[in-house]
């Protein structure tokens, strides 16, 4: 910039500001330069903007967060909203009530769950730690949406308001099927709707009365280390998959071999060695010539250890964590991540133990049901969930829970192959019990080794009808032995009982 230039650029500063001490001295009142001017604007609007996202922060609080924080034990806005407000119940998709507040004379409230310890882990309890639905829908249970002139009146008349009533997705007689049917043994059932994700029934053995909690918490503590009757087995108990997990193993191999898998032939002779790892076959049973059809049917370990060898273990990995291996389960109900430990580095001992689940693999219940039920559902995955809606005591809908898709996780031929796959396994393999309904069933039974001495968990895990499923089913039955002579049975009164014959 030229000497001229800048003496210009300094009349013109001069001019100015003689122009806003003019302005200043014939108005009254300070005149700021335009720079000045812009700067008040900028703060201006920072000041709106920090306004706005505090502003959208509550909303999004109130209407995302606030329950959750309420819920939290150590908030004292619960205590506060339960001195004013008389909790809800708690009712099965059927209308059965599961949980409800009694009031004495005296008005001292009870808490009372009329099926004591069928629902215990689901519903919950509120003594002693809340848990389950108890926990999960505290505020609802405490805010009344019922007539504001009634909750006027009852404040004027120092009258607590009736809270909102829960409505789950739980079937009432379906979970008391479960509840009978798994008996004096300890494990857990799950049966959720596979085009929806809503968790149908729930069951964990051994449990609690609800009723009598805080009376014997001390027992119930001490046997935490063994029957563990305060653990949901259904959604927290890990256990190896067994011959379940051959149905991931199954759809990697028809991933990798699109063109091929139907031309898989194995013969088995009731055991194989791979790199000096000897794998027998249940009862060392020598199965034949299997195609990949049969050896699921037969659940022919050989034949699997020997399709694993094949796969590629980076890609296997990726599909097992597509099915939600080692992640966060989208649910609102407390849950044990199931593991997948296999990779690249692990030897020739813990590829074939883990492909037919065995190894360090663990899956909850909760986990293999939605496997389940993602084939049953054309490879999507629904998230399962467990409360339907919300009512005032008047019977206004207050709220309602839509199903929410997980994403697709196989496509659907795929889904299809191996659905026909699980068909084989109940028409002419482990699970042929569950024939003689009207309808066809899709499953797998497994029999899962935990200790040296070979001791069984039995499992099932499967659907019907399979050409049209309502209802998608997991079932474990601690330390019992097979999965066709434990598990099945409890699937087939399961399906009787939901389906008919």
């Amino acid at each position: 910039m030229g000497k001229n230039q800048k003496a210009e650029e300094k009349r013109k500063m001069h001019r100015e500001h003689d122009r806003m001490a003019f302005l200043s001295r014939i108005t009254g009142r300070e005149i700021q330069p335009k720079h000045d001017n812009i700067q008040i604007v900028m703060v201006t609007y920072a000041v709106v903007a920090i306004f706005l996202c505090m502003a959208g922060y509550l909303v999004y609080f109130m209407v995302h967060d606030s329950s959750e924080v309420i819920n939290n034990p150590y908030n004292k806005r619960r205590n506060i909203l339960a001195e004013r407000t008389v909790r809800g119940s708690i009712y099965s998709s059927d209308g059965k009530e599961l949980a409800k507040t009694v009031t004495d004379s005296e008005g001292n409230e009870k808490r009372v769950y009329p099926y004591n310890d069928v629902f215990c882990h689901a519903v919950g309890r509120l003594s002693n730690s809340m848990t389950g639905i108890e926990m999960s829908q505290c505020y609802p249970l405490l805010t009344s949406h019922s007539n504001l002139f009634k909750q006027l009146a009852n404040t004027l008349n120092n009258k607590k308001d009736k809270g909102d009533n829960v409505y789950t997705t739980l079937n009432a007689d379906l979970q008391q099927t479960a509840y009978n049917a798994l008996g004096a043994y300890r494990g857990a059932v799950i049966a959720v709707e596979p085009s929806t994700g809503k968790i149908l029934a729930m069951v964990s053995k051994p449990g609690y009365d609800p009723n009598t909690v805080a009376d014997e918490w001390d027992s119930l503590i001490a046997d935490e280390g063994s029957g563990s009757p305060l653990v949901n087995r259904a959604a927290q108990g890990l256990y190896p998959p067994g011959s379940t997990f051959k149905i991931l193993t199954a759809i990697e191999y028809i991933i990798e071999n699109p063109s091929s898998y139907k031309k898989y032939l194995y013969q088995c002779k009731g055991s194989d060695s791979f790199d000096g790892n000897v794998i027998n076959c249940y009862g060392h049973e020598s199965h034949g010539s299997l195609d990949l059809d049969n050896a699921l049917a037969k659940s022919c370990n050989s034949a699997f250890a020997n399709i694993g060898m094949s796969l590629n273990i980076n890609s296997f990995r990726k599909l097992c964590e597509k099915f939600m291996f080692n992640k966060a389960l989208p649910v609102k109900f407390e849950y044990n991540r199931s593991r997948f430990l296999l990779d690249k580095k692990s030897d020739t001992a813990e590829r074939v133990q883990t492909m037919i689940g065995q190894g360090r693999t663990t899956v909850t219940p909760l986990q293999n049901v939605m496997i389940a039920a993602t084939i049953a559902n054309d490879g999507t995955m629904m998230v399962p969930y467990i409360v339907d809606h919300t009512e005032n005591y008047e019977g206004q809908i207050v709220k309602t829970y839509e199903p929410v898709a997980n994403g697709e996780i196989i496509d659907k031929e795929l889904a299809g192959i191996i659905g026909k796959f699980m068909m084989s396994v109940v028409e002419d393999g482990t699970g042929s019990s569950l024939n003689g309904f009207s309808y066809r069933v899709a499953g797998k039974t497994g029999s899962a080794e935990f200790d040296s001495a070979g001791t069984s968990h039995a499992w099932f895990t499967g659907y019907a009808p399979a050409k049209n499923p309502k209802i998608a089913i997991s079932i474990i039955v601690e330390g019992a032995g097979t999965g066709s002579q434990y598990a099945v049975p409890i699937a087939k009164e399961m399906f009787r009982e939901y389906l008919g014959n």
